[in-house]
């Protein structure tokens, strides 16, 4: 049976199949929809349901909370119509609406950030003009690879991008990456995507907290607001289990050196051996630094436990959800779960 579902920031009305999300009807018939993973993890395609009935697939409770499902709020990539609707997804500050689009791409450099990071940047050679904004993403297919996410790490401004690649055990497309990826291979990618990108209009301070390879739409971020002047204390906190899992450190520091707003904050969980590096879990380290958040934002990615628990601690300090803009790492293998 076929829906009609009216989504208030839309032209046109959606005609969803009941076995289809109101999101894969959305991008099936050419919409731009709000959305992060699509599977029920992130909270990004958070939509109210002004009218109608639609039937939850499984998803998290971090991305949707029982209160707000009370509330009637829904995730678009789970929600299945039962009747006629009507829905609005939830309007984020400083909302960037950019062009989707399937980019033609050249490798360029590859090289180790770690004993299990790569950097690989491409460059667009057809579908552009492609325009984000920092913190956002895209879905990369390499070599007829099943597509995979990846942010970017450079700033908008730059027309080649970056990425930064962790290899997964048993992962194919990382695998690949890190094993027979070549300078000159073709890669797609589909974009932009995700909402925990760079709210231009706030001028009140920045926390940026990475975990692993999720240094990488935390550096783009940085770099924009700082290259845009920004005055506003603005403090990066990378984390990592140890010392060899650091990267770019000589970069960051050198920015330090040139803005005195920005701080760069090195955490190691797991050290190997003596260090005069911060020390624990990131939740802990954050938790113990701040003592208010008045008027800041909290731009967080890295592995989903990482951001579940930082983000618990910083609610404890008084955050708000709507200035936590999150990018939880999950992995292929993770999501169905």
């Amino acid at each position: 049976m076929t829906y009609a579902v009216t989504v208030r920031q839309l032209k046109n009305v959606l005609r969803v199949e009941s076995h289809q999300t109101i999101l894969d009807a959305a991008f099936q018939q050419g919409a731009d929809y709000p959305s992060g993973c699509q599977s029920g993890n992130c909270g990004s395609c958070k939509s109210r349901l002004l009218s109608g009935k639609i039937e939850h697939g499984a998803f998290s409770e971090f991305a949707l909370t029982e209160d707000e499902k009370a509330a009637g709020l829904i995730l678009a990539c789970r929600a299945m119509p039962r009747a006629d609707c009507e829905v609005a997804w939830v309007d984020h500050d400083d909302t960037a609406m950019h062009p989707r689009r399937e980019l033609t791409c050249r490798v360029v450099e590859i090289r180790d950030a770690t004993h299990d990071i790569k950097i690989v940047r491409v460059s667009v050679e057809r579908g552009g003009p492609f325009v984000f904004s920092a913190g956002q993403y895209v879905a990369l297919a390499f070599a007829g690879l099943p597509a995979r996410d990846f942010s970017m790490a450079n700033r908008p401004s730059e027309a080649t991008l970056e990425f930064h690649i962790r290899v997964i055990p048993g992962g194919s497309v990382s695998s690949h990456v890190a094993t027979r990826l070549k300078v000159g291979d073709a890669v797609k990618a589909t974009g932009p995507l995700g909402i925990s990108y760079w709210r231009e209009k706030h001028t009140g301070p920045i926390y940026a907290l990475a975990g692993g390879s999720g240094l990488a739409p935390i550096k783009s971020i940085v770099e924009t607001a700082l290259a845009a002047g920004r005055a506003q204390p603005i403090a990066l906190y990378f984390g990592v289990r140890a010392e060899r899992d650091l990267y770019l450190e000589d970069h960051f520091k050198a920015l330090a050196q040139r803005h005195a707003n920005f701080r760069f904050v090195p955490v190691l969980s797991q050290p190997e051996g003596a260090t005069k590096r911060r020390t624990g879990n990131m939740a802990d380290v954050i938790g113990a630094d701040v003592r208010a958040l008045d008027g800041a934002k909290v731009y967080l990615a890295g592995p989903p436990i990482m951001v579940e628990t930082t983000v618990k601690a910083l609610e404890k300090k008084g955050l708000k959800r709507e200035h936590c803009h999150v990018d939880a790492f999950y992995t292929a293998a993770d999501r169905p779960k």
